[in-house]
């Protein structure tokens, strides 16, 4: 049985990637895509947590992304000295198929990280919970705690069949496809990783309500 879902899932996500296109294209030929928002007023500081350095990227890597706009900075929050790095990578539109966020869960094992833990975890905010992705994975050494997801102005999405559903449903009930992948990632190297998950969550539970404000409205 297994063997065979494997064999049609060779064939249905092709084919769902395909429909997904024509759909986009063909319902809002006249797309509202939203401005792309300043780099300059990303928040540097939300709760205790302020920018610590920047964290450049470089061009190979920017040009695979594709992203209309790309932030890659660390944080540290002083009262505790922990330490939290932040990649955004913002898509004005989906609506070509070309230009779309990248998976953690692909780009991380290709650059030699291997997964340990990977699954779903919620968060409690100021503005709400919101449920994310959690993968945890090490490469010699190192281990780290990733939480990742994918937002906008309208909702938080964990999981990328969802999000790629709601790119339909969004192109068709708003004219818009615009999406920011939101990644946060904490070292369990010399923590445990629940140390470190905490940390990630804690970054994440005061970085969400200054990002949807952030974000196009």
């Amino acid at each position: 049985m297994e063997r065979e879902w494997r064999v049609w899932r060779r064939f249905l996500v092709p084919a769902f990637l395909v429909a997904q296109i024509l759909v986009i294209h063909f319902a809002i030929s006249g797309e509202s895509a939203p401005s792309p928002p300043s780099s300059r007023y990303f928040p540097a500081a939300f709760g205790p947590w302020k920018v610590f350095r920047q964290d450049p990227i470089d061009a190979e890597t920017a040009k695979e992304l594709k992203a209309d706009l790309l932030v890659s900075q660390s944080y540290l929050d002083p009262p505790t000295r922990s330490f939290a790095s932040l990649l955004v990578a913002w898509y004005q539109s989906q609506r070509d198929g070309a230009r779309q966020p990248h998976s953690p869960k692909v780009c991380l094992p290709g650059a030699g990280w291997t997964p340990r833990i990977a699954d779903e975890v919620t968060v409690d905010t100021a503005a709400g919970a919101i449920t994310v992705n959690r993968y945890v994975v090490d490469q010699g050494q190192q281990r780290a705690v990733v939480l990742y997801w994918y937002q906008n102005s309208r909702r938080v999405i964990a999981g990328e069949w969802a999000a790629k559903f709601f790119v339909v449903a969004d192109s068709l009930r708003n004219q818009r496809t615009d999406t920011a992948l939101v990644r946060i990632v904490t070292w369990s190297t010399n923590e445990t990783d629940e140390a470190a998950m905490a940390i990630a969550a804690g970054f994440a539970r005061n970085l969400y309500p200054s990002l949807r404000e952030y974000l196009p409205q």
